[in-house]
């Protein structure tokens, strides 16, 4: 466990699951009550938020680098795949999809893009079912951004762009099943 304080470096993106990417901005080593500690202290610029993390507990609460190259192209394959639409409660799915957008897993997190997207020839989604979605997509753009460095409007567009390419095959394979 005393090594994991040398995985993330000042300047290094990490990926926090509850919050997305931030950034390592400094190396802090605090008295709290009465012990010792070293801290990470992450920076998140989107939500102007700052997060110190005991170094200790970095791994067990899921803190990582960005994912590894492979992982980004799964994750963007995934975003091409069919959306899987359940037929559960509203309720239960929108907590299965943020329990999946809070994993931090960036696969995860494009299945919930993909599940909650919706083309413009596509019925509107609901209030609660478009604020799932971007939060998803802005988590998704947020990590592919810091990996291509480049910004989180770039990202986005990127993502939807793989989505509407998807969504278009799609339908028309609907439509023909239907004729």
């Amino acid at each position: 466990m005393a090594t994991s304080a040398l995985d993330f470096e000042v300047g290094d993106y990490v990926v926090y699951p509850k919050h997305g990417v931030g950034r390592v901005v400094e190396l802090q080593n605090e008295e709290i009550a009465g012990m010792q500690l070293e801290l990470y202290v992450l920076r998140f610029e989107k939500e102007k938020m700052t997060l110190r993390v005991p170094t200790n507990k970095a791994e067990g609460v899921g803190m990582r680098k960005l994912s590894s190259d492979k992982t980004l192209k799964d994750a963007l394959k995934t975003l091409e795949g069919k959306p899987k639409v359940k037929r559960t409660m509203w309720s239960r799915r929108a907590q299965e999809y943020e329990a999946k957008i809070n994993s931090g897993d960036l696969i995860s997190i494009a299945e919930v893009t993909r599940d909650l997207f919706r083309a413009d020839d596509q019925p509107e989604q609901s209030y609660s079912e478009r604020q799932i979605f971007e939060a998803a997509s802005s988590r998704l753009a947020r990590e592919l951004a810091a990996m291509e460095k480049t910004d989180e409007p770039a990202a986005l567009e990127k993502i939807l762009v793989i989505l509407n390419k998807a969504a278009a095959i799609w339908n028309a394979a609907k439509e023909e099943e239907n004729a």
